[in-house]
Parts: C-alpha cells; structure tokens; sequence
C-alpha cells in the first residue's frame, strides 16, 4: 500500500507531463486510444467520486463563515471564463464547433487542481476548495443556463439534456463518494492515498481519447484552439487576480482567485462536447486540460514570491495543520 501510495504521489506531482505525453502519443498513434471514447463520462464519474470522498463538512462550513468572499470567486469564475470564452470567438470568428467547445469550458465549473495550485502559490487553500465545492454544486443549472446563454448562436444547445449529464457524471458521484466516506471511514482514509494517481490516470486518458478521435481536425486547426487556450486562460487569470485587488481581498485570497477563475474542470467540458455536441467541440477542454497543468504550477511558481499579509500565514498554519490531523 506504501509503494501504490508513493507512486500516486509522484504521478500527482508529475501530471502535466503525463497529460502532455499521452496527447501527443494519442495524435501519433490515434487508432490505439479511439476505443477509450465511449467510457469518458465514466472515467468523470470516477474523478468526482474521488472528489466526493475528500471533501468534509468543514469545506462548506467555510462558504459560510465567509460567505461574501466564497461569492466574489463564485462569480468571478461564472462570468469572467464564460464572458472570456464569448468575446475571444466572437472577436475572432472561430469555427461553430470550436466556437461552442471554448465557451463550453469556460462555462465549467473550477477543477480540483485549482485546490493543489492554491496551495503551492501560498494562497487561501480554505477558500479554494470552498468555491470549487460551491461551483461544482451549482454547475448543474448554471453551465448549461450559461451554455444555452452564449453559444446557442452557434448550434443548437439542449440546457435541460446538459442538466441531467452535469447531475448523473458530477453530483451524483460526488454525493456517493460522502455517503461512502461516512459510511467507510477508515477504509475510505486507507484509499485516499491513491485518488491522485486514479485521477490522472482519468484525465489522462480522456485528454488521449478526446485527441485521438479529433486526430484530423486537430490537424488542421490544433494552433488555432491552443492559441485560444493559452489567451482564454491567461485572461483568466489575470482578471481573477484583479477581482481580488478590486475588492479589497488580501493578498493571498487574491492568489487563490486567480487560479480559481482561471482553472477549469476541464474534464468535465470534454465530456460534455462528446456528449452533447462534436468530438471537435470536446478538443478545448483536452488542450485546456495540458495547457493549465503547465501554466498552473508556473503561476503558483510566480506567486509564492507575492509576500502574504500576516493574518493570511496564520490562516494557511492552521488549515495545514487541520488538513495533517484528518
């Protein structure tokens, strides 16, 4: 259990090299990951259940204790990424399905390695993991009102079908994995140690799949959507940085909305285009899903030279100290 436990920790740490490898193997070798499409829903499914198993009462109590900050990050996330997303295809006139695909993550909820970057950065991890836990619970009725919102001008958008995928492929196995942590305690804790190498090897192969079914596409249009990526994210975490300066947050909860705007469940978005929409439309979320595994550590990188406020060190004390007594 040890050896596993140490090989889903540097598997963890190591994910963008993962995710980054299997990309390009799954463009140069497409016909060996095709068969790995149909089971991309389940593969999300598995990577909430995760979810729902680290997650304790203490991460909701804290959109309470604070509720006014957990809402800046919750609206920051749910209109700046989708409004980013609306202006940069729009702006630059991209492709109906390329189009969706960008606004589509940028309508995601945040993603659970916002909560590793935050850490890394010296943020607020308390605060990330509670505005990732609020914008996952939500994501069922607002990505598919904001979907519905700004891309049904591109294709046809079905927001009460896209309802549905966001409950049964996120919150139902999010509110299995907490019915099994409270059922299984001490089992529970003994898997934690492996969710991180489960859910690389997840993602991992959603990005693959995902690449290797939009093999040709890519082909032809791959610069174009990296180059949406790479700005749609960038933005994004800029302006998350600003929101925090704007209103008045310390230092270290400014950090922690950059990276929660500006990450993305992105495996989420993947699911949600091959379900709903195109493989074409699913490859913003795979190339969103390599591109902010690189760019996220090299922001957290960046900030942990940003010198917190006092009271944001003692915060971060005394959440690591919690998070090593679980």
């Amino acid at each position: 259990m040890q050896a596993i436990a140490r090989l889903s920790a540097f598997v963890g740490k190591t994910f963008a090299i993962w995710v980054l490898l299997f990309a390009i193997l799954a463009f140069f070798a497409s016909e060996q990951f095709t068969w790995i499409a149909p089971y991309i829903v389940p593969l999300l499914g598995i990577i909430m259940f995760g979810m729902g198993l680290t997650l304790s009462k203490s991460d909701f109590a804290e959109a309470f204790k604070r509720p006014g900050t957990v809402a800046i990050g919750v609206l920051g996330q749910f209109i700046i990424m989708p409004c980013l997303a609306w202006l940069l295809s729009t702006a630059l006139q991209l492709p109906p399905e390329i189009a969706v695909g960008v606004i589509l993550v940028g309508c995601c909820p945040g993603g659970t390695a916002s909560n590793v970057m935050a850490f890394l950065a010296r943020g607020d991890v308390a605060l990330s993991v509670a505005i990732t836990s609020v914008t996952t619970l939500l994501a069922p009725v607002v990505t598919p009102a904001l979907i519905y919102l700004l891309a049904s001008q591109w294709l046809e958008v079905s927001a009460s079908a896209m309802f549905w995928s966001i409950v049964q492929v996120v919150i139902l196995p999010i509110v299995l994995g907490l019915v099994a942590q409270s059922l299984l305690r001490e089992k529970v804790k003994a898997c934690v140690a492996m969710l991180p190498l489960v859910s690389v090897v997840s993602i991992v192969a959603i990005v693959a799949a995902v690449v290797a079914v939009s093999q040709e596409k890519i082909a032809t249009t791959g610069l174009i959507i990296f180059a949406v990526v790479v700005l749609h994210n960038g933005l994004g975490l800029l302006l998350g940085y600003w929101l925090g300066k704007l209103t008045g947050l310390s230092v270290a909860q400014r950090k922690t909305l950059s990276i929660e705007v500006g990450m993305q469940n992105s495996g989420l978005g993947a699911a949600l285009a091959n379900a709903h929409f195109s493989p074409l439309a699913a490859v913003p979320s795979a190339i969103f899903s390599v591109w902010h595994n690189i760019s996220g550590p090299l922001v957290a990188t960046l900030f942990q030279r940003f010198k917190n406020d006092d009271s944001d060190e003692k915060a971060n004390d005394a959440v690591t100290g919690a998070a090593q007594a679980r």
